[in-house]
């Protein structure tokens, strides 16, 4: 029998090209306000910050459907999946986002794994509204979900685990898993290596599956 192996990732801006965030304020530029400049000043949490964003959003939902197609999800996804199940890896997403357009994109792209996000629903006269998962295993009252406490859950679990991300909320728990098993790219490779961190870094997810798989880590 196989040793269970866990990979914990991140989604938006690791599994996929481009950030839900980042899509829906260059569509819709009014609802970005001052909330995420108050998130970095510490005035409000992260979750506050995208709920409050979020929650601006004007649009049907073929249009907002549209946009998280933008998001690129990485289109080798279905068979790095399956790749690396064969291989023992159990594989987790993590994310400060909204479940709304993650559990679609994964739906479309016909995976089936265990994903830990914010709950939401989308109305197009209220926006995306998201709540936090108060009775998750893994709540965060800042995040929504506490990502550290994914990763020690899977550490408790395997003597392999592995961390992918690209992010501030990424940065905690990639820092709870080895170097070798360290995947970072955009704002969190920058930060890894302010803090002379090593990481493996990545462009695609695919990379990171191939990895794991190749160098057996």
């Amino acid at each position: 029998m196989k040793e269970r192996h866990i990979l914990i990732s991140d989604f938006d801006g690791t599994m996929t090209k481009y950030d839900f965030y980042d899509l829906v304020c260059a569509e819709f530029p009014e609802i970005a306000g001052t909330y995420w400049h108050q998130y970095e000043e510490g005035k409000i949490t992260h979750f506050e910050a995208l709920r409050s964003i979020f929650a601006g959003i004007r649009a049907d939902e073929s249009r907002l459907l549209k946009i998280i197609e933008k998001m690129q999800i990485e289109p080798k996804l279905l068979a790095c999946v399956a790749d690396l199940h064969k291989s023992g890896w159990e594989i987790t997403v993590a994310s400060a986002g909204c479940d709304w357009y993650i559990k679609r994109l994964l739906k479309t792209a016909q995976v089936s794994i265990n994903v830990y996000a914010n709950p939401g629903e989308f109305y197009p006269d209220k926006g995306l509204l998201m709540r936090l998962p108060e009775r998750s295993p893994f709540f965060s009252p800042d995040l929504g979900v506490n990502k550290v406490a994914v990763v020690r859950d899977a550490l408790n679990r395997s003597n392999v685990v592995a961390f992918a991300g690209d992010g501030r909320p990424d940065l905690a728990p990639a820092l709870l898993v080895p170097a070798k098993r360290r995947f970072a790219k955009s704002w969190l490779a920058q930060k890894l290596k302010e803090i002379g961190e090593d990481f493996q870094p990545f462009i695609q997810w695919s990379e990171v599956a191939q990895q794991l798989q190749k160098n057996k880590l």
